[in-house]
């Protein structure tokens, strides 16, 4: 029996974030998910990031594809497009009511490299599935979204109903203590921030926490889940964000 403990940030003492991981920041938060050089130079600032950095940076991840720019202004590539749909999703994820069902992904493809099995278990664990076992995935049936192409390439897919209770089997994939723990941290450190970098700082990590929510049934959760709570102020975050920019911040 596999625990899914998903990688998490140090809430405690958050790192500070490179000129690369800012700018990345920034546009994953917005739409459309460009930005005037101008506006970079001004956002970057309480970083302690300066114009010649914050060029230099650019020019880095132009040149390895994160970034187009036209003109002056700085847009995410396509590669990175499919990334702010993934945050856009852990900020409002699609979900229907559930009935008991948990969906099931058998893998059955042979012969695979280790390079393409840990591609096809972080794209599983992206789809918020979590390993029972060697090659079995499962999750409860309450997210509203289609398996992609690759998976059924190389896996079968069932609607099952374990014997073992709910709730129980869900706390064993992905147990809640952890994670809730960490959500309520990043809500205190973001809500006591007082400069500019530090609140941005634990709202990029509140993100990246999101993505680690398993979005189980409310049935399936502790009363206490403090999951809607992170996202509600995330999202408050990013239209503050947003509207200090004359841009969507993600709405």
């Amino acid at each position: 029996m596999r625990v899914n403990v998903p990688a998490e940030p140090d809430p405690v003492a958050l790192r500070p974030l490179s000129a690369r991981s800012v700018v990345l920041s920034l546009l994953l938060g917005v739409h459309p998910p460009q930005l005037p050089v101008r506006d970079l130079v001004r956002l970057v600032e309480p970083f302690g990031i300066g114009g010649s950095t914050l060029r230099a940076a650019l020019s880095r991840m132009v040149a390895a594809g994160d970034l187009r720019r036209a003109d002056a202004v700085y847009r995410l590539s396509d590669r990175l497009l499919e990334r702010q749909r993934r945050q856009d999703d852990a900020v409002r994820p699609r979900t229907r009511a559930w009935d008991g069902d948990w969906e099931m992904v058998v893998i059955t493809a042979t012969g695979r490299g280790p390079a393409e099995r840990a591609d096809l278990r972080a794209r599983l664990s992206g789809l918020r599935l979590a390993e029972l076992r060697e090659g079995v995935w499962l999750r409860p049936a309450n997210l509203d979204r289609p398996l992609p192409a690759e998976v059924h390439r190389v896996a079968l897919t069932y609607t099952a109903r374990p014997d073992e209770p709910p709730r129980e089997l869900a706390a064993r994939l992905w147990p809640p203590d952890g994670w809730a723990a960490t959500a309520r941290t990043l809500l205190a450190h973001a809500a006591r921030a007082e400069h500019p970098a530090d609140r941005f700082t634990a709202y990029a990590a509140a993100v990246r926490h999101l993505l680690a929510d398993p979005v189980l049934p409310p049935a399936l959760l502790p009363a206490d889940w403090p999951g809607e709570e992170l996202r509600a102020a995330y999202a408050g975050y990013r239209r503050e964000l947003g509207a200090g920019l004359g841009v969507r911040g993600g709405e």
